[in-house]
Order: C-alpha cells, then structure tokens, then sequence
C-alpha cells in the first residue's frame, strides 16, 4: 500500500507539469504561437489539428509498442510516425513547455526565440537544430538611396527522430503551402522528419534564385544609368551604395548556409534517410550557384561605384577647367579697366578722341584670342 501511495504521490505532480506545459504552449488553440501541429504516419496526415502534447503521445506510445521510440527506419519513429510542429515567434514562455516535453537543448532554444541567428546547422544528441535565412525581394517601382530591395526573416527547423518543430521569425516565409505540398506526396512523406527539412531547405534556397533574377534587373539598371549621358542618374552614388548593402544583407543571409549543407548531403546520419540525403547534395549546388551570382553582384556594385566616383571627378575637373578659363578671359578687361581706373592724370590716350574705341577693341581682341585657344585645346 506504501508502494502505491508513493506512485501516486509521483504521477501526480507529472500531470500538474503536463497541464502548466499546456498553458504554456502545448495548446494549439490556446498559443498563437502554434500555427499548425499534426501527427504523420506512413506519410499521410492522421486527423485533424490536435495539440503538441496529444501528438507526441501518440506518435511515442505506438512507437513503444512496435518496438521502443527509437525503433524502426531511421528518421522515423517505431512505426514510421512523427510530429509536426509549427510556431511563427514564440515567446519563451509559449515555447518551455514544447522545449521540455521534446527534450530541446536549452541552447537551440535560446537561438530558436531570440532571432537574428547565422545560418548554421548543429547536432545535439538525438536532435540536428538547423537555421534558415528566408529572403524576400521587396517591389519598387524605382531604386532610391533609402529603398529596401531585401527583407529577411528566419526558420529555425527541430529535426528529431520522431518530430519536426519549425519556428518561424519575420512577416514572409510561410510554410503553410509546403506543407499541403507534402501531404500530397505521401511517399516522400513516409520518409520521416529529414524529408521535411529537406523540402524547407529547399524552399528557402528557390527563394534566394528568385530574388537574385530580380536584383538582377535592379543591377543591370544601375549599370545603364551610370554610364548614361544623364548626369543626374549617373551621378547618384547612394542608390548604388544602398543597392550594394541589400547585397550584402542577402550575401549574409545565402554564403554561411553553404557549408551545412554541404555537411547534410555528405556526412552520414542517422537522423537523416540515405534516400533523402541524395536531394541536399542538389540543394547544395542551387546554393552554391547563388553565392557566386551574389558575390558577382558584390563585385560588380563596386566597379559601379569606382567608375561612379571617376566619372564625377571627370565632371568636376571639366567644370573647373571652363571655370579658370573664363576666369582668364575675364582677367584681361579686370586688369585694364582697373588701370584706368587709378584716375592719374598722365597716362596713355587719356585725352585723345579715339582711345576709349581703341581700348574696347584691344580688349576686345584679346578675350577672342584667349577664348579661340581654349576652345582648340577643350578647355571650353
């Protein structure tokens, strides 16, 4: 009877803990955090949208029967079930309970609430913690010194044997069409969480093509305008300045990603289907191609930029020189009437009837003849 009490005592502050968790986020419709949470099993969607805590019992205590959690193919839970959760920026609160029942490494937590993250992908125990910069090309009918060209956001990706757990940062990204996607492909499904991870990776990657076509056009029309005969839109350094710091945003957000990638499609893993495994190496190289059309983009901005600033030194000399031309043309009349204008008595011509006449010629002739020099030589 002791032994009772005592497992009674023992079970009850568990369900305690389980109902608090549920406050704190294991209730889809009680956290907006929660976009979406659903139970897998052999690639089809079982049920409808039930809480991460509903799920997760589901999926481990058939897994216990057919042979333990960790039983079956890899990637997948005993039989072939996992969970899939989705959150758009929890708060720590809405996230502690999801983090504890799945048993999260308070690390990866703490990068998954607090956005802002390098792109990486680390391993921690049974659980690979992955970290996606999503990149949307803003729309503008024309490129300004304060235009935005790239928003960003991010997609932190839980990958268990048993359970997927997204959290989603910033106002694009979505994955709700993704994931109507892969319901309808059950035999990509069926292979676990890793075909999850790999179809966001590959989303987040055709992403970063389409907005590389569309910086594209956006380069190309800073390139036309520098070299223009329009001095007013060559002469604009911050629209290219400002273009070249989206580049950059977005070469921040592509060039870390890279490596991991690299490391999912090489480097064995158990938490990773071999057959899934074969699709990052095609992720691999779409990133790949985005960074050196990205670092193409670099480079070519500051060609821009260097031939900008060498073509607004040219102007400003040409200016100068027709300056100190009519500067010199102007000296000659400065300088004579401001010989005759010292009011001496006796000086040259002074009283005679032709020398007014004669002195607006002789300046006259000068100035053409100074004029007529700068003019061979491209001065004016």
């Amino acid at each position: 009877m002791s032994m009772i009490r005592d497992l009674r005592s023992a079970v009850r502050p568990s369900r305690r803990r389980d109902r608090r968790e549920d406050r704190r986020g294991q209730d889809g419709h009680r956290s907006s955090a929660v976009v979406d949470c659903a139970v897998y099993r052999d690639g089809r969607r079982t049920g409808d949208r039930c809480t991460p805590r509903e799920a997760l019992r589901a999926v481990r205590e058939n897994g216990a029967r057919g042979g333990g959690r960790l039983g079956g193919e890899p990637g997948t839970g005993g039989d072939g079930a996992f969970v899939w959760i989705g959150l758009h920026e929890p708060t720590e609160e809405e996230f502690e309970g999801i983090a504890h029942r799945f048993g999260l490494h308070p690390l990866a937590v703490e990068d998954a609430v607090h956005a802002h993250q390098r792109p990486k992908s680390e391993r921690y125990d049974d659980m690979v913690f992955t970290v996606f910069k999503t990149v949307r090309y803003i729309e503008h009918s024309e490129l300004t010194p304060v235009s935005e060209v790239v928003d960003t956001g991010e997609i932190m990706v839980f990958t268990g044997i048993d359970f997927v757990i997204t959290v989603r940062h910033g106002g694009h990204g979505s994955l709700r069409a993704l994931r109507r996607a892969l319901e309808q492909d059950e035999a990509l499904l069926a292979k676990g969480p890793s075909a999850v991870l790999h179809a966001i990776a590959d989303q987040v990657v055709d992403n970063y093509l389409t907005v590389c076509d569309a910086l594209q056009t956006d380069v190309d029309e800073v390139e036309i305008d520098v070299f223009s005969q329009d001095r007013r839109k060559g002469s604009d350094a911050g629209r290219i300045y400002q273009l070249k710091r989206e580049v950059l945003e977005f070469k921040r957000a592509s060039a870390p990603l890279l490596r991991p990638m690299q490391l999912l499609s090489e480097r064995p893993n158990r938490l990773i289907d071999p057959e899934v495994q074969k699709y990052f190496r095609d992720v691999a190289d779409h990133l790949a191609r985005v960074n050196e059309q990205v670092l193409s983009f670099d480079e070519l901005l500051n060609s821009i930029l260097q031939a900008n600033l060498a073509q607004v030194t040219v102007v400003q000399n040409e200016d100068m020189r027709k300056i100190t031309a009519w500067a010199a043309i102007l000296a000659v009349p400065t300088m004579v009437t401001g010989v005759y204008g010292m009011n001496f008595t006796h000086m040259p011509e002074l009283h005679w009837k032709y020398g007014y006449p004669l002195v607006l010629g002789l300046i006259l002739g000068v100035c053409v003849a100074i004029y007529r020099g700068f003019k061979k030589n491209g001065w004016l």
